[in-house]
């Protein structure tokens, strides 16, 4: 042994190495002995063998390719002497893993080690089997190793309990090999011997199921009976580690104990007495018996157990939460989130604990308390629990605000027992962590805020307070120009106090103080600004007596080297100057935001009732509204419907000539269109198609991006100069303004029309879709079509479903909160309601099953209020399945009757 590892050219070689100061020069060593090792093994001296390896280990382990010397383990393997098999063996688990081919040419050796005399060479084959073995290996040795599980020396069989613990997890098959023999070591007075058979028994519990029925009714009383003595021994000086008798022991037992009992009640029943006694008796002031602890906890929460063992688990977890150590909160913190799930009111019983190690100086131990804290709110203490995590986002660390004050608005939108609670919680964190409060947030606080009109005058006073406290704060500075830009008059005039309130005087000139200072302040952000510039308009005609001084903010902003910024700036100053008799019905307030809808899409999915057709064979029944399929269209999904108020129906409708449908019909309204409509409708794409566009979706201009992105091609509805074909249309007196320039033109009433002839909607090679036509009395902008499906192939479709949609042009003149980016902020910055030219209705189709050289029919109804103005466009879709495939087809119509 000696005269193998004291060579003094293995010496020299690690001085040589050591003594290298640049990586080059180590290089060049290294180069040089492996030039004289590759010689050496040229000339095959046996000799040298072993010392060459034993430097090929030292430069592998160094990180440089040792490739060419794997053949000399196998030849030291192969040799007689003790001290040549150690460094073969070695070199192999270190040079070689079970991915090298040459591991097949060591198969034999080993099996030959495996039964050799000597037991230390068996226990050296032994330990490279366990370290290398690969699936063909453990196949081929397996009955070697199961011999020696019962040798007589306790060495080899805890060598051979490891080695087969390797082999059941390369080979799961060889598992049911293993069973007897794995028992037999649970009998073992050794612990080494025994602690390598429960850990072996604990592989094959949890790969075979015949085992785990074995283990569970042939050993659990066995197990039991161990840990109960080891638990009860008295002081051993071998095993004793800080107090506790073999720790490593015990956490194996418990752990194989855990999945005997893991549904199983009978095997849980029987270990219940020895959980308890192992959590009460357990020393928790060192590591060991915490680790004890933790494995006994870990158990008692998996078995099927009672309620009261898992009580004590989670006090011993509550103990874990006051230690000192950060390891120990830790996984007391995870485990205890685990536990929630089995006694929720057992770890209600820390709560004060854990909003302790919210604010730990730990910052991976603050947030996993934070989610702990998080599962813990209900409605009955989400005011404590939220007062308290805002208390303590005052004084946090500005890295933890961010996940903070996430977490703060996620529990109050979930738990909000009422609408002004929310609104208190919502300011206070934006008043302290505004900027770090990502943009659905402050857009659902609007929502919320729209939908409260009985707190309107409350909330707009609360954000005028907060903000002239908490100016730099970026999203509350949004909120606050929003509402008072919305409700700005309340603010003035006090309307609607609450008695919680105390009484503040404001005039008109503070609350545009506070607008101006948000868009002249040089850090706020292009939406701030955006923002300002909106609310100021709408507050000129929430205070006429300063629009003079509005106008002038206005008008600074036409220097704005934001394009964007300086053409709204012109259109609203000239909406200020020009406009004033229809400024109003522009800027009037926002309608009511629907919340469900909002919600469904922050969630970033669709209704129920509406489908994308990602997968056809989805149930959705036919006769699904066809409204909301605006993305069939591919002109856009704003699934925000507002309704409209009358005031601002009257305006468009003077202003666009255009029929509202049912609404306007049920008022008795029926004001008359007016000259220039159908060139205003001719620019918003509600007018009659040219030629050209007869195969293109109708698409609102307003609401393109590439308006924004290309202003100088953009049209600018509110003071527009004339355009080339304006020109050709106004009148030569002057500027066609499209505000104030319509003038009023006969109306068309449609009556009873033609007959319409049916038209081949789609076809394809396997389905055909044929529309007839009819009128109904009285209302000609409604028309009747009966879609025919017929089936041109010998197969039958199954759950078949026809979808449809036409466009909408979305109208403009209310202001969204709802902003995705800057880039589009001004296309949705005002808003007045969904206007709809083409109206959609589907029945329930006839049959689901469309038979093989059948059909089925479905009705369809479709209103225009642009009859005889604009032809019908529409978009479908039809799903069904073939022989269990699902089949997805689409199709545009243009090919419509005029007239209809």
């Amino acid at each position: 042994m000696n005269s193998i590892f004291s060579g003094t050219r293995l010496r020299d070689m690690i001085r040589s190495i050591r003594a290298c100061k640049t990586a080059a020069e180590e290089r060049g060593v290294v180069r040089k002995e492996c030039a004289d090792i590759r010689a050496s093994i040229n000339e095959n001296d046996p000799h040298d063998r072993h010392r060459n390896l034993a430097k090929l280990m030292f430069i592998h382990m160094l990180g440089y390719p040792t490739h060419f010397g794997q053949m000399e383990c196998l030849k030291l393997i192969a040799s007689p002497g003790f001290p040549e098999k150690r460094i073969g063996y070695l070199g192999l688990m270190l040079l070689l893993d079970e991915r090298q081919e040459v591991l097949m040419l060591v198969t034999n050796s080993l099996k030959q080690d495996l039964n050799h005399t000597n037991q230390y060479v068996v226990g050296l084959a032994l330990c490279a089997l366990g370290n290398i073995c690969s699936a063909e290996m453990a196949r081929d040795l397996a009955p070697e190793v199961e011999r020696l599980i019962q040798f007589r020396d306790p060495n080899i069989r805890k060598k051979a309990a490891l080695c087969s613990t390797r082999i059941v997890r390369k080979v799961p098959d060889l598992a049911e090999n293993f069973i007897n023999a794995a028992s037999s070591l649970l009998k073992e007075k050794h612990h080494g011997v025994l602690i390598t058979g429960v850990q072996l028994c604990y592989e094959l519990c949890t790969i075979n199921d015949e085992a785990l029925e074995y283990f569970r009714k042939k050993c659990t009383e066995g197990l039991i009976k161990t840990l109960r003595d080891i638990t009860n021994s008295a002081y051993q000086p071998e095993y004793d580690v800080a107090g506790i008798t073999d720790p490593f022991l015990h956490i194996r037992l418990l752990k194989l104990l855990r999945v005997l009992g893991h549904g199983d009640a009978d095997a849980s029943d029987l270990m219940t007495d020895i959980l308890a006694q192992v959590a009460t008796k357990t020393e928790s002031n060192k590591n060991a018996g915490n680790a004890v602890l933790y494995e006994c906890v870990e158990t008692i929460m998996a078995i099927e157990d009672t309620s009261s063992l898992r009580v004590l688990a989670i006090n011993i977890l509550g103990r874990f939460l006051s230690n000192r150590d950060n390891n120990i909160r830790y996984v007391a913190l995870n485990m205890l989130m685990k536990a929630i799930a089995f006694d929720d009111q057992a770890v209600q019983r820390h709560r004060v604990t854990i909003l302790e190690c919210v604010k730990d100086p730990d910052a991976s131990i603050r947030k996993r308390a934070l989610e702990l804290v998080s599962l813990l709110v209900n409605e009955n203490n989400v005011k404590q629990l939220t007062k308290e995590l805002i208390d303590y986002l005052e004084i946090s660390d500005e890295d933890f605000k961010e996940d903070l004050s996430a977490k703060i608005c996620s529990i109050v939108e979930k738990f909000s027992p009422e609408k002004i609670w929310y609104i208190d919680q919502m300011l206070k964190v934006l008043s302290e962590a505004g900027k770090f409060v990502k943009d659905d947030v402050w857009h659902a606080l609007i929502v919320v805020i729209s939908n409260a009109s009985e707190l309107h005058g409350y909330t707009v006073r609360a954000l005028y307070k907060a903000v002239l406290t908490y100016s730099e704060q970026e999203t509350l500075v949004r909120v606050a120009i929003w509402c008072i830009g919305e409700y700005g008059d309340l603010l003035v005039n006090n309307v609607g106090m609450l008695g919680i309130e105390d009484p503040i005087t404001v005039t008109e000139s503070d609350a545009v103080d506070v607008v101006e200072d948000a868009i002249t302040r040089h850090n706020s952000d292009m939406t701030t600004k955006a923002m300002a510039l909106v609310a100021l308009l709408k507050l000129s005609s929430r205070f006429p007596s300063i629009s003079e001084r509005i106008k002038d903010i206005i008008v600074k902003q036409k220097g704005s080297l934001l394009l964007e910024m300086q053409q709204r700036a012109i259109e609203f100053n000239s909406i200020v100057d020009r406009h004033k008799n229809i400024r109003p019905s522009l800027v009037e307030r926002m309608p009511v935001l629907d919340e469900a809808t909002f919600n469904v899409r922050r969630a970033g999915s669709l209704p129920a009732s509406v489908s994308t057709m990602a997968k056809p064979s989805v149930s959705i029944p036919n006769g699904v509204a066809a409204a909301p399929l605006v993305d069939l269209l591919d002109l856009g999904s704003d699934d925000i419907m507002a309704a409209p108020s009358s005031s601002g129906a009257d305006f468009l409708q003077d202003l666009l000539g255009v029929d509202l449908g049912s609404s306007s019909a049920q008022s008795g309204a029926t004001p008359g269109p007016k000259a220039g409509a159908d060139l205003l409708m001719d620019i918003l794409s509600i007018g009659t198609p040219s030629p050209a566009q007869n195969n293109t979706s109708s698409v609102d201009l307003l609401s393109t991006p590439g308006i924004n992105k290309n202003p100088s091609n953009a049209l600018d509805t509110l003071s527009s100069p004339a355009l080339p074909h304006i020109a050709t249309t106004a009148s030569a007196g002057g500027m066609f303004d499209l505000l104030d320039g319509l003038t009023p033109s006969p109306s068309k009433e449609a009556t009873n029309g033609p007959a319409y002839p049916p038209i081949v909607a789609y076809e394809s090679s396997t389905l055909k879709i044929e529309f007839t036509f009819s009128k109904s009395s009285g209302n000609p902008q409604e028309t009747n079509v009966q879609a025919t499906f017929i089936n041109l192939s010998p197969n039958t479709f199954t759950d078949f479903i026809f979808q449809a949609a036409v466009p909408k042009v979305i109208s403009v003149f209310f202001f969204s909160p709802l902003l995705s980016s800057y880039q589009n902020f001004f296309n949705i910055v005002f808003r007045s309601f969904n206007l709809q030219f083409l109206q959609l209705h589907l029945d329930p189709a006839s049959s689901n099953t469309l038979p093989a050289s059948g059909n089925i029919t479905q009705n369809l109804r479709v209103t225009n209020s642009q009859h005889g103005k604009k032809s019908l466009v529409m978009r479908m879709r039809i799903g069904y399945k073939v022989n269990g495939k699902d089949v997805l087809e689409e199709g545009q119509i243009n090919n419509f009757p005029r007239g209809l």
